[in-house]
């Protein structure tokens, strides 16, 4: 299978320093010949990578804004996330206004999506007594994260489109309606905070196709926003989504819009794991609902930003807060219909993604995890990551999958070195049979001189 990453490496820039290696929560990356390299069958883009290497030798690839020339009209979808980077007094209408002066034709939130799913969640969740606890769809990073090293799990996940699919559904329809155009005229585009959403849309997970057209980086969109903002007006009557859908791209806003059951939110892909863990050990059944973010503070900590995440997290609160009563969302009618009839539903079911297995044959499979056992027992367990794996058991399971050697480990080299050493002494100091003779002889006379 072939896959799409928007995180890719510019092996130029790379040094090999192993930071990437150690964050990385699927051990998608490894150090060989003194470059990274990134498993494609393991990476979930989730980002963290980005964030940690000193070398920006990690980078998002996203759509550029020329692409808006390929079609006759363009839909922009800003995040909720994006209207938490210009501070705490900026209204949403003055930056969906600026966005139609960078040249969209229209500009529909993603927080209107978030009303839509919102509700679709709480009606599936009173029709669904099992499994529990849900899991939440909305960030791809969880949803791949769980493919790959939670297989089990994929039934957990709650088998609706994301906010960021339901608002490109209301985008299509309204201009299929207002404009009279057809599918094919029509493009949307999110501005995304993290480039998990734009492997979403080029790759999509429980659909055939997304129904979004490309994601533009969000720092790149706020940089061009900035020139325009001043001209930018308040009063175009944009704005339709609830302070509740809005509060989305923080921690927590998704389990507050849905405000019943019994609910837990978790943020930062590492917390998301130990999480995971727990629901896979049967510990967590008596919650009905997991709202988990790979970025901590949710999508306003997003790789992609441009405000410090706590300093947006709280602009974006604050915000809500000042809309609560100002916007009151999508009818709940009218996101019942779209629940209705089937739109936010997917298409396919969520597939596991098992990379982490050794063989797909059981008897193979548990031949080489003994192996592994025996290999990895050998090694110093220091998990110092210089032999470019994350840790000492990562190695054991590349030297089983044939992917590197025992003597990548600089304490496993050095032994080897030591005792070759050691050997070669021990060689330089006999002599060949030839000329052995002669030299006991020698000896001999010596020892009758004294």
């Amino acid at each position: 299978m072939s896959y799409f990453h928007s995180v890719t490496l510019e092996r130029e820039k790379c040094k090999g320093c192993t930071n990437c290696i150690k964050r990385c929560s699927t051990e998608a990356i490894r150090v060989r010949e003194g470059k990274a390299r990134i498993l494609e069958e393991r990476c979930v883009d989730c980002g963290e990578c980005i964030r940690i290497c000193p070398n920006q030798a990690k980078v998002a690839v996203t759509d550029k804004l020329e692409r808006l020339k390929e079609f006759r009209y363009n839909v922009a979808l800003p995040a909720p996330a994006f209207f938490g980077q210009f501070g705490r007094e900026v209204d949403p209408e003055r930056v969906m206004d600026g966005l139609l002066r960078l040249g969209f034709d229209h500009v529909v939130e993603v927080a209107l999506g978030a009303d839509a799913v919102t509700c679709a969640i709480r009606w599936y969740m009173e029709e669904h007594a099992r499994p529990r606890p849900l899991i939440s769809s909305a960030c791809p990073a969880v949803v791949r994260l769980i493919q790959v090293r939670f297989p089990s799990l994929v039934d957990h996940i709650i088998p609706l489109q994301t906010p960021m699919d339901a608002a490109a559904l209301i985008a299509r329809r309204e201009a299929r309606e207002r404009e009279g155009l057809k599918d094919e005229d029509i493009a949307t585009w999110f501005i995304t905070p993290c480039p998990a959403k734009m492997t979403a849309i080029r790759q999509p997970v429980g659909v055939q196709r997304s129904e979004v057209t490309g994601a533009f980086s969000m720092s790149e969109i706020y940089g061009l926003l900035l020139g325009v903002m001043s001209q930018a007006r308040e009063d175009g009557g944009l704005c339709r989504a609830s302070a509740l859908g809005l509060g989305w791209g923080r921690a927590g806003g998704e389990n507050h819009a849905i405000g019943t059951g019994a609910l837990l939110a978790v943020d930062g892909i590492h917390n998301v794991i130990a999480v995971l863990e727990e629901v896979l050990r049967d510990r967590l059944q008596d919650l009905d609902y997991l709202e988990l973010q790979a970025c901590v503070g949710g999508c306003v900590g997003g790789p992609l930003v441009t405000e410090n995440p706590f300093v947006g997290r709280t602009n974006l609160r604050v915000l809500t807060e000042r809309l609560a009563d100002v916007h009151p969302g999508l009818p709940v009618d009218a996101s019942r219909q779209i629940f209705k009839s089937g739109q936010l539903a997917m298409r396919c079911r969520i597939e596991p993604r098992p990379v982490m297995k050794l063989d797909e044959d059981i008897a193979r499979a548990i031949s080489k995890t003994e192996q592994l056992e025996r290999v990895l027992a050998s090694l110093p367990g220091l998990d110092c990551g210089s032999c470019g794996s994350p840790h000492c058991r990562s190695l054991a399971e590349d030297i089983v999958r044939g992917s590197a050697f025992e003597t990548d480990c600089i304490f496993k080299l050095r032994e080897q070195v030591h005792a070759l050493a050691k050997e070669m002494l021990e060689l330089a100091q006999k002599l060949p049979p030839a000329m052995r003779q002669g030299e006991e002889a020698s000896r001999a006379d010596k020892d009758g001189e004294t």
